[in-house]
């Protein structure tokens, strides 16, 4: 079968990290893959060096008619069977470079909050497309009942995957990096700030403050930027902590590309937030066996197997995680290999691929 996937941004998120893991892994798992860009990122380097067929068509209005007509192009001299793509815009555009064609288009939807045009957009390309795939159950309940789409008969849950081997790290570890001892305990978070309501550092700051007088050895990460909107978010974390004279303690590191060392350094993974598709950051945890604390949002509650496989805490409420951040440091046997374990069983790249082409054997003749 010859695939086609198509990304608008190429920045470090949880769509472009699985995108980029399906990539690397398609020939291995006997997937005939091609890859297009319409818009550049920090990992538009990787993808172009990922294996597959890749191509970069500039997208420059909310409808390009030239990335249409490349699309086209390219669906009749690679002789495509199915276009995937990743976000509204995207599936517009596939959506129209494939009318005429015997071509099909799957849409994944990820889990980001659409604005108006995304929801338009979403509303005529759910019935239009072959097949919508959601990143977990919790996600297409919370689509239903919060921004009104009705998803078709032809929607199916694929959960995401990780590749397992990219996690691997045996470099430096951050402790140093900081200058902390091998044996201080450092728990982090993998998040962005944004404007939207998806992530919550806020509560994190709040609850270490009342970790911190009851445990004077445990540092704390936070790796991720800010979009342009939400650099306010960002501020009022770090004013939060300057102003309780935390700052010595928690360590906004920013964007990291060493992903692999943050996460083989770190005791325990943190995950606060309002909203999610199933998200990959506690997959990648999971993967290196680190023992997880997550906000009680459903996609959180799925990912862990209703709290199996994490300590759940109530969302936005800091004294609930002090608590259970405060219980993992008396715990001296955090790591349990029942997690690992888990995680490769349902979360693998291999697993992932593997559903993605049985659904696509649906639609290609």
């Amino acid at each position: 079968m010859k695939i086609l996937h198509i990304l608008d941004s190429l920045n470090r998120g949880g769509a472009e990290v699985l995108a980029l893991d399906v990539c690397k892994n398609a020939s291995k798992n006997d997937l005939n893959l091609t890859f297009v860009a319409t818009g550049e990122g920090v990992l538009f380097e990787d993808f172009n060096d990922s294996g597959v067929d890749f191509h970069y068509f500039k997208r420059r209005f909310p409808i390009d008619l030239g990335v249409i007509r490349n699309l086209r192009k390219l669906i009749k001299t690679k002789h495509i069977q199915l276009i995937h793509a990743h976000q509204a815009v995207e599936g517009m555009h596939a959506y129209f470079a494939s009318l005429g064609t015997k071509t099909k288009v799957v849409l994944s939807h990820h889990g980001f909050i659409p604005d108006r045009k995304n929801l338009f957009s979403l509303k005529f390309l759910l019935k239009k497309v072959a097949a919508n795939i959601v990143v977990s159950q919790a996600l297409l309940n919370w689509y239903e009942s919060e921004t009104k789409l009705k998803f078709p008969t032809n929607t199916k849950v694929i959960h995401n995957g990780v590749d397992q081997k990219r996690l691997k790290w045996d470099g430096e570890n951050l402790k140093t990096e900081l200058g902390l001892s091998l044996e201080t305990k450092l728990f982090g978070m993998v998040g962005n700030f944004y404007l939207d309501p998806r992530k919550d550092q806020l509560t994190v700051c709040k609850a270490l403050k009342k970790v911190f007088t009851e445990d004077e050895t445990l540092h704390f990460v936070f790796v991720g930027g800010f979009t342009k909107d939400a650099e306010a978010k960002f501020l009022e974390c770090k004013e939060f902590c300057e102003n309780n004279n935390l700052l010595d303690r928690i360590h906004f590191l920013g964007v990291r590309t060493d992903i692999p060392k943050i996460l083989n350094s770190l005791d325990c993974f943190v995950l606060s937030s309002f909203h999610e598709g199933l998200p990959i950051s506690v997959l990648e945890a999971m993967l290196c066996n680190l023992p997880c604390i997550l906000s009680d949002i459903l996609p959180n509650l799925e990912v862990s197997n209703n709290g199996e496989y994490a300590e759940i805490f109530k969302t936005q409420n800091a004294d609930n995680l002090a608590e259970i951040i405060l219980k993992m440091l008396t715990n001296n046997s955090l790591r349990d290999n029942s997690t690992v374990i888990f995680a490769e069983e349902n979360y693998s790249i291999e697993a992932h691929i593997s559903n993605l082409k049985s659904l696509y054997g649906n639609y290609i003749k």
